[in-house]
C-alpha cells in the first residue's frame, strides 16, 4: 500500500512558476514509477510526465514539454513536478500516481492523491 499527499498548488499569473511535490509514505515507494496527471473542469484526466523508478526514464505530454520538469527523490520518497512558463490552459487539479512500471495511461496507476489545484490566471 503506498499514501500520496500531493501540495504546492496555488493561484499563479500566467508566466510563472510553481512546484508541486507528493510525498508517498511506505518503504516500498522506491518499487513503483511515479506519474502525474491533470484535470481541468469538465474535461478527462490527463498525462502530464512520468518517471521511472530509477528515474533514468522521463516522458512528458507534448502539451508541457519545455516547460515542466518531473524528478524524483528516493531518500525523502517524494516525486516533484516543476511547472514553469505557465499558461491559464495549466489550470486544473494535478495528481500524483504510482504504477509498477513506467507509463502513460491512467489504467496502468494503482495508487493516487488526492490532488492539488493549480489556477493559472491570464
Amino acid at each position: 500500500q503506498v499514501q500520496l499527499i500531493e501540495s504546492g498548488g496555488g493561484l499563479v499569473q500566467a508566466g510563472g512558476s510553481l512546484r508541486l511535490s507528493c510525498a508517498g509514505s511506505g518503504r516500498t515507494f522506491s518499487r513503483y514509477a511515479m506519474g502525474w496527471f491533470r484535470q481541468a473542469p469538465g474535461a478527462e484526466r490527463e498525462f502530464v510526465a512520468v518517471i521511472s523508478r530509477s528515474g533514468s526514464s522521463i516522458y512528458y505530454a507534448d502539451s508541457v514539454k519545455g516547460r515542466f520538469t518531473i524528478s524524483r527523490d528516493s531518500a525523502k520518497n517524494t516525486v516533484y513536478l516543476q511547472m514553469n512558463s505557465l499558461k491559464p490552459e495549466d489550470t486544473a487539479v494535478y495528481y500524483c500516481a504510482a504504477a509498477p512500471s513506467t507509463a502513460v495511461g491512467l489504467p496502468a496507476y494503482d495508487y493516487w492523491g488526492q490532488g492539488t489545484q493549480v489556477t493559472v490566471s491570464s
